[in-house]
Order: structure tokens, then C-alpha cells, then sequence
């Protein structure tokens, strides 16, 4: 965890002399959002049921260079897909949930012209939700956004930076204040109602609360969040050693969330396992998650439930109580024990809840054979005990740990 490195002046400059010519204003009058990638060690799959999790930013993510239109239009332009995004902010937004065929991509990593068409949705989509809490806009913007190379639809909540990024935007140019809670609420519209996909709040979570060298801690029923530090960091920042160094391995697999629909069959087993138990206990409810269910209820319970249920609730309750482990051994700099946490998080990831690709799980030599794919991310490390976390929201990324 050195110093940030991104974004850099160059990639500002890029940005702002994009949107100059674009908009025919000054450099200067552009305004850049930067809206990091976020990693999970801990909590995966568990927000949407109001678990709590952990997460923190990385140094690479979305950038978005934007100027007010003068009108309520906006013009969008990106570096990653072809085509441009035109509409206006007057105009009502209605949910537009994504199929399977709507967001493809290619084998090569390039994109299909389908998938062109549709990248400014998550525009359309924080108007949508700035809209139905009411706001009017009635400012426009011109803007044009890239993410760090290779890494959109790779399992680091670029669609959730995305997403930041325009609400960020639309509410700098429309004089808008609003606090991470309210856009961490816009940003879940974007997702669950405009877009139709049932994921939590860990993302967006993760992109707007975090602080450099720490562990952002979230309880995703309360809302309530936590900043946690080393122990040692709170009192002699300069004498902190580097304990750990992270590995993001690349699989190589791409497939943006809104084109799996396994996810939100996922969701729904979580969802059908709480009603279960709730029910078997005689405290049913409407719509229940499996924050709901007491552990008690689910210990005496569990054995009823049947084999995909089983599976979906067993990864929640063992994951829930990973993160309050390793909220205790982060704040306590054992970073050997919060790897082996990680470990069983990746396992559980793909036992359980049965989402992962083994791509990047298993020997060390495995890893050490990708560390050439990612050393534009990090400084190479050579592994003396590697933890594997695999199995996130897209078989897309996986982490590494490295306790020194």
C-alpha cells in the first residue's frame, strides 16, 4: 500500500483535452471524477441478504471528464466502445432492465456493436434515479469516460464506478450536494430498478466510503460503515511496515453481471432459504433476507433445507462471521491469519455458493505463472505463503495474499 499513482497528470491531461475539443471550452473548465475499482477480501455474496463485508479501492478505475452543456443535453463519448450517447435530462427515464444479449463480449475482449449501443445505460440510468427521488435536472453534461485498460467487466465493480461517476457529474452541474449515503442509495436505483440486476450495496459502498490503508467495513442491513486500521497505523504512522502486498490475477474471462442471469438466480435461492427458515421457525415474513434469521433458527433448521438452499445459506452464515473475524485480525495486523480468512471466503465462494472459476485457485506456481499478467497492476512479489480468494461476483478477478 504505497502512494497513489493514479490517476496520473498525463491521463488527466488526456481526459480534459478530450472533452475541450468535444465541448469547444477551455481545459481548465473541465472537470475530471474519479471513481476507483474496489476489491472484496471478505463478504462476498452477502450484501444483497444485509450482511456485513469488507471491501477497499484500488488504484485503477473509472475517469469522467465532463463540462455542464449549457442546456439539457448530454453528449457522451467513451474510450472503450464506439459511438456516441445523446439524450436529454428533461426527459423521463423508465427501467430498462438488460437480457443476456444485450451487454456480450468478445472472446478477444473487444465488444460487439450491440454492446456499443447500450454503455451509455448507466447514464440513462443515474438520471433515472436522481429522478425518482425529485430531483429535476435541468443541466446537461459533455463528458467522455475510460476505465483502466482491460479491467470493465472483470469482477472489480466497474459498472458500479460507472454509475458513481454520472451521479457524481449530474449533480456537480446541476448544483446538487448530496452525501455518500444518498448516492450509495442512487446508485443501488441504477442497478436494482433500472437495470433489473439484485445485487447489494458493497460496491458502491466500497468506491465511496473508503480511505488510503484502510479496511472499509460495512453492515449492509444498518447501513452503518467502519474505517478500520491497523492497530500500530493509529499510532506511529512512519513506523508501519509493508505487511502484505495484493495480487490481482486476471482469468482472462469477461461477462458484465447484468448478462448473467445465474445471479439473480442466486439472489433468489438466498431469498427462498430465509423464507424457509422464517417459516419453519413460525416467524415468516414478506420478502425476507437471510439477515433475518437469527443463528440459532438457521443451526436448528439448516438440515431441512434443500441441497441448493442448503448451499446459498451455509456460504452466508460462514461468511458473516468471516468478516467479523477478520474486521479483528485487520485491526490487529495479522495479516497471516486474515489470509487464511481469505482463503476460506475464495473456497466457500465456489463450494457454496458455486459462482467461482478455478482459473486462479490452487498451487502457488499457478500464480506465480500470471504474475507477468499483472505487473502493470503491482509490484511483483515473490510468494512466500499465497492466500486465493476466487469465486467473485464475475469469474473474472482473484486475489492474492501475501502475508511478509
Amino acid at each position: 500500500m504505497g502512494e497513489l499513482s493514479w490517476p496520473s497528470d498525463a491521463q488527466l491531461n488526456y481526459i480534459r483535452n478530450v472533452v475541450s475539443q468535444m465541448a469547444g471550452q477551455r481545459t481548465d473548465e473541465v472537470q475530471v471524477v474519479v471513481s476507483p475499482y474496489r476489491i472484496c477480501p471478505l463478504g462476498a455474496h452477502i450484501d444483497h441478504q444485509g450482511g456485513t463485508v469488507c471491501a477497499m479501492t484500488i488504484d485503477k478505475g473509472i475517469l469522467l471528464g465532463f463540462v455542464p452543456s449549457g442546456d439539457s443535453q448530454v453528449h457522451l463519448r467513451s474510450e472503450q466502445f464506439r459511438g456516441e450517447v445523446r439524450f436529454r435530462v428533461d426527459e423521463i427515464q423508465h427501467p430498462k432492465p438488460m437480457s443476456g444479449t444485450n451487454l456480450k463480449v468478445q472472446s478477444n475482449g473487444s465488444s460487439t456493436q450491440h454492446e456499443d449501443c447500450d454503455w451509455g445505460n448507466y447514464a440513462r440510468g443515474a438520471q433515472y434515479a436522481l429522478q425518482s427521488r425529485g430531483h429535476r435536472l435541468s443541466q446537461g453534461i459533455i463528458g467522455f469516460i475510460c476505465g483502466s485498460k482491460g479491467l470493465d467487466s472483470s469482477g472489480l465493480s466497474s459498472s458500479a464506478a460507472v454509475g458513481i461517476a454520472y451521479l457524481l457529474a449530474f449533480e456537480r452541474a446541476n448544483n446538487l450536494l448530496m452525501s455518500p449515503a444518498e448516492n450509495i442509495e442512487y446508485d443501488r436505483l441504477i442497478e436494482n430498478e433500472y437495470l433489473g440486476l439484485k445485487n447489494g450495496i458493497l460496491d458502491q459502498s466500497a468506491i465511496l466510503l473508503s480511505s488510503h490503508g484502510c479496511l472499509t467495513s460495512m453492515n449492509c442491513k444498518t447501513k452503518k460503515h467502519e474505517l478500520i486500521c491497523f492497530s500500530k497505523l493509529q499510532k506511529d504512522i512512519p513506523l508501519v511496515p509493508k505487511a502484505f502486498k495484493i495480487l490481482l490475477a486476471f482469468s482472462g474471462l469477461k461477462q458484465a453481471l447484468t448478462s448473467n442471469p445465474g445471479y439473480n438466480r442466486r439472489v433468489e435461492e438466498c431469498q427462498e432459504a430465509a423464507k424457509f427458515l422464517l417459516d419453519a421457525s413460525g416467524n415468516g415474513k414478506t420478502e425476507p433476507v437471510l439477515s433475518d434469521v437469527h443463528p440459532e433458527v438457521y443451526e436448528a433448521y439448516k438440515h431441512k433445507l434443500e441441497t441448493n438452499l442448503a448451499k446459498r445459506a451455509e456460504h452466508y452464515f460462514s461468511e458473516n462471521m468471516r468478516v467479523l473475524k477478520g474486521i479483528e485480525t485487520w485491526a490487529s495486523g495479522d495479516m497471516e491469519k486474515f489470509g487464511e480468512l481469505i482463503s476460506a471466503s475464495g473456497l466457500s465462494s465456489i463450494r457454496n455458493y458455486e459462482c467461482g472459476h478455478p482459473v486462479c485457485l490452487g498451487h502457488d506456481s499457478v500464480v506465480l505463472d500470471l504474475e507477468d499478467a499483472v505487473l502493470h497492476l503491482l509490484t511483483p512479489i515473490k510468494p512466500r505463503k499465497l492466500h486465493h480468494l476466487s469465486g467473485g461476483s464475475t469469474p473474472s478477478a482473484s486475489l492474492s495474499w501475501q502475508a511478509n
